[in-house]
Order: C-alpha cells, then sequence, then structure tokens
C-alpha cells in the first residue's frame, strides 16, 4: 500500500472512530497483506472534520505551569539559538526541562504499581477512546475535598447510559478555571510541601467501579490529581495502576466536551521508563453534540 493509500486508511479509521463511537481498529499483518493484494476495495476518502469541534484538553507549558509543590524547579526552556545564521536563514533552537508530573500530563501504571507498564509501554487503545464526561460541578463547588461516588456515576449512567468498556472518563470539577494560580488550584502553594492541598477528584469506590467493573481505559480529571487533594495514600492511583490504566492530571476545557459522544486522543511523549509525560489531549466532537 503506498503511503497516500496509508494516510486516506488512517483518516477513514478515524472519521469512522468519531461516527461509531470509537470502535479503535489496529492494522494487522493480514490486513496489509489483505490490502496489497487488492482485497481492501476502494480506497477511503479524505479526512474531513469540517462539521467536528475540536477541543484542545491540555494547558500550555510555559512559566505559569502548575507542578505538585514538591517539584519546585518547574519548566524552564532554554534559548540555544536564535536569530539570522551567517547562511542568512532565520534558525531558533531550545532545551527544555520538566518534572514528569506537572502541567497537563499522564501517569503510566509504574508510577503507582512496581513493574507496571511505563509511559511507552501504554497500549494506543488506552489513550484514544470515546469519552464519557461525569460533572461534579456543583458538588465540588460545595465542598472543595469532594470525592467522586458509586452514586454519582450511577447517577450519570441512569441518564447517559452504562459506561462501556473502553471508555476514558473524565472528571469534571470546574478546578480548570483556577489555572495557573496555583494557591487557587491546589489549595496551598507552599513549595515543597504538599501536606495542605484541597482540590477534588476521584473516591476509591467510583475508581474501582469504573476501571475493575466498567473496564475504563484511562480515568482523567480537570485537577491535579485522580486522588483528592489531603490524600495520604493515593488509593486511586494505586487501584487505576493496578488495572493497568493510565491517568490524565491537569486537563481543561472539560465544560466543552458533552456527557457522552466525544473521542479523545490523549497521546503523550513517548519516554522509554517514564513514569509520566507531558500530554497532548484533545476531543473530537461531533455535530450531533
Amino acid at each position: 500500500m503506498a503511503i497516500s493509500e496509508l494516510s486516506r486508511a488512517a483518516a477513514a479509521a478515524l472519521v469512522g472512530c468519531v461516527a461509531a463511537a470509537c470502535s479503535v481498529w489496529v492494522e494487522t499483518p493480514d490486513d496489509r497483506r489483505a490490502s496489497s493484494a487488492g482485497l481492501g476495495g476502494e480506497a477511503p476518502g479524505p479526512l474531513d472534520l469540517a462539521d467536528y469541534r475540536l477541543v484542545d484538553l491540555s494547558h500550555a507549558f510555559g512559566d505559569e505551569t502548575v507542578y505538585w509543590p514538591t517539584d519546585t524547579a518547574g519548566f524552564a526552556l532554554q534559548e540555544l539559538a536564535f536569530g539570522e545564521t551567517e547562511g542568512g536563514y532565520f534558525y531558533s533552537a531550545y532545551s527544555l526541562a520538566t518534572a514528569e508530573h506537572g502541567g497537563t500530563h499522564i501517569d503510566a501504571p509504574i508510577h503507582f504499581l512496581e513493574g507496571g507498564p511505563d509511559v511507552a509501554s501504554i497500549p494506543l487503545e488506552r489513550l484514544i477512546g470515546p469519552a464519557v464526561v461525569i460533572d461534579v460541578t456543583a458538588q465540588a463547588a460545595e465542598d472543595a475535598d469532594y470525592r467522586l461516588t458509586v452514586a454519582d456515576v450511577e447517577a450519570h449512567e441512569g441518564e447517559h447510559g452504562r459506561i462501556e468498556p473502553g471508555s476514558l472518563v473524565l472528571l469534571r470539577t470546574g478546578w480548570s478555571a483556577r489555572w495557573p494560580d496555583a494557591l487557587s488550584y491546589l489549595g496551598d502553594d507552599t513549595p515543597g510541601d504538599a501536606s495542605q492541598l484541597h482540590f477534588p477528584s476521584y473516591g476509591e469506590a467510583a475508581a474501582r467501579l469504573l476501571v475493575e467493573e466498567r473496564g475504563a481505559a484511562a480515568l482523567g480529571a480537570d485537577v491535579a490529581s485522580i486522588d483528592y487533594g489531603a490524600s495520604t495514600d493515593f488509593i486511586v492511583h494505586q487501584v487505576v495502576a493496578a488495572a493497568n490504566a493510565p491517568g490524565l492530571e491537569n486537563l481543561t476545557n472539560l465544560d466543552r466536551l458533552p456527557p457522552r459522544g466525544a473521542t479523545v486522543i490523549a497521546l503523550p511523549m513517548k519516554i522509554s521508563g517514564g513514569s509520566g509525560a507531558p500530554l497532548r489531549a484533545i476531543a473530537i466532537v461531533p455535530p450531533s453534540n
């Protein structure tokens, strides 16, 4: 199959993924042989997202990026070159430094599971899939330490249908509106001290329901952690890692997604051996939503 045909096939697969709540297709050697033999039918048309909304779910990295209080170095972008070269053309280049677990990022299972998959080993099926957005903004507004409950999940399912295996569950608390004010966002901005944090997130029982019973591919949230701020045992991280599921933290723009119907693509920097990595996550929202 020619490169252009591969591109069209990938594009058609993505459109089909969006239209069908993201039934992820992975090409096998048999598929490739069938295509080479001309058994795959007509080549699909070009990708057309004109009627879809594309939503950026990631905060940009920069001087204002919020990090866990114990990661005091922050984000550094060092200029290596900037300006016109001797050859008469413009050229710029930088080096960057960042902790794995700051800004919008992913937690690999190895973050809380000895021997678990690292960032580079997370299957794509856990990074691309149908989004389920559970809204607890009202509860979080009343209680900064609010944790998602089983009753919250069941109420969502009662209105929008049962959460299907392979879903990327995203918790909307409204906390991303506080970014990048670390004091407001984390509940405390004392450098090096993570003992006084207050923000909402998942509760243990709800997390177990989602990853162990519903088969969620990943859990994400618009807060700094998939455990609530005052957690000392990080039990949700432990539960999610044990299910080999990643966590997506410090997301944004969840208010622009429907409860169901969007497709999330959450691709981290592919760091071999990494327990986490910066994440560029987007959502594709079909016209009907």
